[in-house]
């Protein structure tokens, strides 16, 4: 799987290193990606999700049913 966050969408930019010189060769800027589960009480099952710092504050502030719903509504996430 890419390097893609499974709440939010988030994923790899693509840019320049500008040298002192102003040389520029391509980067790539990654993003904060991390494994983690979360329990879902309701229907007693974990779910594994791969999300960036910003996707844990989105669970945190929404919760997780919440999040997942609209992750799968936009797509990022297929149940």
């Amino acid at each position: 799987m890419s390097k893609v966050c499974q709440i939010t969408g988030k994923k790899v930019m693509v840019g320049n290193t500008v040298s002192h010189s102003n040389h520029k060769t391509k980067r790539t800027f990654n993003i904060n990606l991390f494994k983690k589960s979360y329990f879902i009480a309701e229907e007693d099952r974990t779910v594994t999700l791969k999300v960036t710092a910003a996707g844990m504050r989105t669970i945190d502030k929404l919760g997780i049913r919440e999040a997942l719903k609209r992750a799968e509504a936009k797509g990022f996430y297929k149940a």
